[in-house]
């Protein structure tokens, strides 16, 4: 008899289940605009947590996300302000393309910053990207003033606030970023270097594979997903705090692609699985705060629920 395969269905199984208490606990839940908010809401840490799967194949971890998300959408915001003022309100759109590239580079640049520290520097990942969470907030306290980037540009918030066929554009962004990822992770050599690396780093050293150069572009993938992230999640508002703007968000990257079905050790892991542990994560917030639950007891929640998937693992292993 064939073993259920629970890496691969376990996240569904477990989506499925909480749906059904949800709206069980809830008439509203299964509302489309319910849906859709929750949705809306996984989308900016679940962008981050795509980034995340690859860095955490491949052996790696990233704590810095959530301080490189403010460093990122300041820079956007920065950039956006001065490109509007040099070209004028008619050309905006130009003006929120260019602003958008500026923080995908910034979100790329402080990724390969963690990339170099880890593979060049040879310092643990852990402790690397626990440094750099400091360095990359203090920046942004220090460009903003410990106050808010505020965008001066009026057309900003629909990128972060519009909608396409009446589903918001982060959604979409989000929907898309992961097909494209979980082809490179599944049909491409990097994809399959990375599951070697995060797996055994001293056989796929043997075998040829170029280890720190697949770390560090795991690293740089994610930094790439929290430019995307920053952007979207700057325009929402039409600013960003360089205080609280990102905060957690490694917190719940990390809990996704853990629920997700992806190995702490690395190694092996999806993207569509990493998809489905941001909407599990989503879902119990929304059911959470619809049956009066206190929003600060959340984070218990979701430490929790990174303890028992890391325990489910290692009696999976054993």
């Amino acid at each position: 008899m064939k073993r259920f395969e629970y890496e691969k269905y376990g996240p569904l199984i477990a989506l499925a289940l909480l749906m059904a208490v949800s709206a069980a606990s809830s008439p509203y839940f299964f509302r489309i605009e319910n849906l859709l908010n929750i949705l809306r809401q996984v989308s900016y840490s679940g962008i981050i947590a795509l980034g995340m799967t690859f860095v955490i194949i491949a052996g790696g971890i990233d704590l810095s996300v959530g301080s490189m998300t403010a460093l990122a959408g300041g820079a956007v915001i920065l950039s956006l302000n001065r490109f509007t003022a040099a070209a004028g309100p008619e050309h905006a759109v130009a003006a929120i393309a260019g602003a958008s590239l500026v923080g995908l580079l910034a979100g790329a640049l402080a990724g390969a910053v963690n990339g170099l520290l880890v593979t060049a520097g040879r310092v643990a990942a852990f402790i690397a990207t626990l440094g750099t969470m400091a360095i990359f907030r203090s920046l942004t306290l220090q460009l903003a003033d410990a106050g808010e980037f505020r965008s001066a540009c009026a057309l900003f918030p629909e990128l972060g606030m519009g909608r396409l066929l009446g589903v918001p554009n982060p959604v979409w962004a989000f929907a898309i970023l992961a097909l494209l990822f979980s082809v490179v992770l599944h049909r491409t050599r990097y994809g399959r270097y990375a599951c070697a690396v995060g797996s055994n780093a001293r056989v796929a050293t043997y075998s040829a594979i170029p280890v720190n150069l697949v770390r560090f572009f795991s690293y740089v993938i994610c930094g790439l997903t929290v430019g995307v992230s920053a952007v979207f999640f700057s325009s929402r508002m039409n600013s960003i705090s360089s205080t609280n703007a990102g905060v957690n968000y490694e917190l719940d990257a990390i809990a996704a692609v853990i629920i997700g079905g992806t190995a702490m050790a690395g190694g092996r892991g999806t993207i569509w699985g990493t998809v489905v542990g941001a909407i599990i994560l989503g879902i119990v917030n929304n059911m959470l705060n619809m049956v009066g639950v206190s929003p600060y007891l959340q984070g218990t929640v979701k430490g929790a629920v990174i303890i028992a998937a890391v325990l489910i693992q290692r009696k999976k292993k054993s």
